[in-house]
Protein backbone atom coordinates (compact mmCIF):
# COMPACT_ATOMS: atom_id res chain seq x y z
CA UNK A 1 0.00 0.00 0.00
CA UNK A 2 2.67 2.63 0.64
CA UNK A 3 4.16 1.46 -2.64
CA UNK A 4 1.27 3.18 -3.97
CA UNK A 5 1.30 6.38 -2.01
CA UNK A 6 4.72 6.78 -3.42
CA UNK A 7 4.03 5.73 -6.58
CA UNK A 8 0.64 8.65 -6.51
CA UNK A 9 3.16 11.03 -5.28
CA UNK A 10 5.85 10.34 -7.56
CA UNK A 11 3.26 11.12 -11.01
CA UNK A 12 1.85 14.16 -8.49
CA UNK A 13 5.29 15.63 -8.25
CA UNK A 14 6.15 15.06 -11.73
CA UNK A 15 2.63 16.10 -13.56
CA UNK A 16 2.54 18.81 -11.06
CA UNK A 17 3.52 21.99 -13.75
CA UNK A 18 0.26 20.65 -15.46
CA UNK A 19 -2.32 21.50 -12.91
CA UNK A 20 -0.83 25.09 -12.51
CA UNK A 21 1.58 26.93 -10.37
CA UNK A 22 -0.53 26.28 -6.94
CA UNK A 23 1.28 23.30 -6.24
CA UNK A 24 5.01 23.97 -7.20
CA UNK A 25 6.61 25.53 -3.76
CA UNK A 26 8.69 28.48 -6.30
CA UNK A 27 8.97 29.71 -2.25
CA UNK A 28 11.48 26.55 -1.00
CA UNK A 29 15.02 27.19 -0.53
CA UNK A 30 15.81 24.12 -2.64
CA UNK A 31 13.16 24.34 -5.14
CA UNK A 32 14.83 23.68 -8.98
CA UNK A 33 12.69 23.07 -12.34
CA UNK A 34 13.14 19.32 -13.01
CA UNK A 35 12.71 18.81 -16.66
CA UNK A 36 10.63 15.91 -18.69
CA UNK A 37 13.05 14.33 -20.78
CA UNK A 38 10.49 12.12 -22.43
CA UNK A 39 6.44 12.16 -22.02
CA UNK A 40 4.42 9.99 -24.41
CA UNK A 41 1.13 8.74 -24.62
CA UNK A 42 -1.13 7.10 -26.74
CA UNK A 43 -5.17 6.15 -25.74
CA UNK A 44 -7.15 4.92 -28.81
CA UNK A 45 -10.49 5.61 -26.86
CA UNK A 46 -11.29 2.06 -26.33
CA UNK A 47 -9.77 1.15 -23.49
CA UNK A 48 -6.20 0.45 -24.98
CA UNK A 49 -3.59 3.39 -23.57
CA UNK A 50 0.05 3.17 -22.73
CA UNK A 51 2.08 6.49 -21.19
CA UNK A 52 5.70 6.48 -20.60
CA UNK A 53 7.33 9.29 -19.20
CA UNK A 54 11.02 10.26 -17.14
CA UNK A 55 12.33 13.13 -16.14
CA UNK A 56 16.18 14.39 -15.37
CA UNK A 57 16.05 13.18 -12.07
CA UNK A 58 15.64 9.59 -12.18
CA UNK A 59 12.18 8.84 -12.23
CA UNK A 60 10.56 7.23 -14.88
CA UNK A 61 6.88 5.76 -15.30
CA UNK A 62 5.34 3.36 -17.79
CA UNK A 63 2.40 1.53 -18.36
CA UNK A 64 0.12 -0.38 -20.50
CA UNK A 65 -3.46 -1.08 -20.31
CA UNK A 66 -5.87 -3.19 -21.90
CA UNK A 67 -10.00 -3.54 -21.21
CA UNK A 68 -10.69 -6.35 -18.46
CA UNK A 69 -12.83 -9.31 -18.97
CA UNK A 70 -14.93 -7.80 -16.44
CA UNK A 71 -15.13 -3.96 -17.64
CA UNK A 72 -12.16 -2.88 -15.33
CA UNK A 73 -8.50 -1.75 -17.29
CA UNK A 74 -5.73 -4.23 -16.88
CA UNK A 75 -2.48 -2.60 -16.49
CA UNK A 76 0.81 -3.49 -16.51
CA UNK A 77 3.62 -0.60 -15.67
CA UNK A 78 6.54 0.00 -13.91
CA UNK A 79 8.16 3.40 -12.16
CA UNK A 80 11.42 4.14 -11.25
CA UNK A 81 13.19 6.53 -9.21
CA UNK A 82 16.36 7.67 -7.15
CA UNK A 83 16.44 6.79 -3.31
CA UNK A 84 18.44 9.66 -0.98
CA UNK A 85 21.59 7.51 -1.42
CA UNK A 86 21.64 7.48 -4.79
CA UNK A 87 20.45 3.83 -4.94
CA UNK A 88 18.35 3.65 -7.73
CA UNK A 89 14.61 1.28 -7.33
CA UNK A 90 12.26 -0.28 -9.46
CA UNK A 91 8.67 -1.47 -8.76
CA UNK A 92 6.94 -3.48 -11.58
CA UNK A 93 2.97 -3.90 -11.18
CA UNK A 94 0.30 -6.05 -12.83
CA UNK A 95 -3.50 -4.49 -11.91
CA UNK A 96 -5.95 -6.79 -13.07
CA UNK A 97 -9.68 -8.90 -12.13
CA UNK A 98 -7.10 -10.03 -9.51
CA UNK A 99 -5.82 -6.51 -8.14
CA UNK A 100 -2.76 -5.03 -7.62
CA UNK A 101 0.82 -7.09 -8.01
CA UNK A 102 3.76 -5.24 -7.12
CA UNK A 103 7.30 -6.45 -7.32
CA UNK A 104 10.76 -5.25 -6.71
CA UNK A 105 13.52 -5.62 -3.64
CA UNK A 106 11.80 -2.82 -1.69
CA UNK A 107 8.90 -4.46 -0.76
CA UNK A 108 9.24 -6.12 2.46
CA UNK A 109 8.42 -10.02 2.93
CA UNK A 110 7.35 -11.84 5.50
CA UNK A 111 9.55 -14.21 7.24
CA UNK A 112 9.35 -17.89 5.94
CA UNK A 113 7.32 -20.09 8.02
CA UNK A 114 9.36 -22.63 10.47
CA UNK A 115 9.01 -25.87 10.22
CA UNK A 116 7.45 -26.94 12.74
CA UNK A 117 4.28 -24.59 11.20
CA UNK A 118 4.74 -26.12 7.77
CA UNK A 119 4.30 -29.54 9.44
CA UNK A 120 1.54 -28.81 11.66
CA UNK A 121 -0.25 -27.08 8.52
CA UNK A 122 0.12 -30.43 6.29
CA UNK A 123 -1.16 -32.17 9.49
CA UNK A 124 -4.70 -30.57 10.15
CA UNK A 125 -5.27 -30.49 5.66
CA UNK A 126 -4.51 -34.30 6.40
CA UNK A 127 -6.55 -34.59 9.46
CA UNK A 128 -9.51 -32.40 7.33
CA UNK A 129 -8.80 -34.65 4.40
CA UNK A 130 -9.77 -37.55 6.38
CA UNK A 131 -12.76 -36.10 8.00
CA UNK A 132 -11.56 -35.21 11.46
CA UNK A 133 -13.40 -32.63 12.87
CA UNK A 134 -12.69 -30.34 15.91
CA UNK A 135 -15.04 -28.33 18.02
Amino acid sequence: MKLVIVACLVVAAVAAPQFGHQFLRHDRPDYRHIAVLRDNRQDNGDGNFSYDFETENGIAVSAVGRPGSKGQSNIQGSYRFVLPDGTPAEVRYVADEFGFRAESPLIPTPHPLPAHAIEQIRNAEEQRRRGVVWN
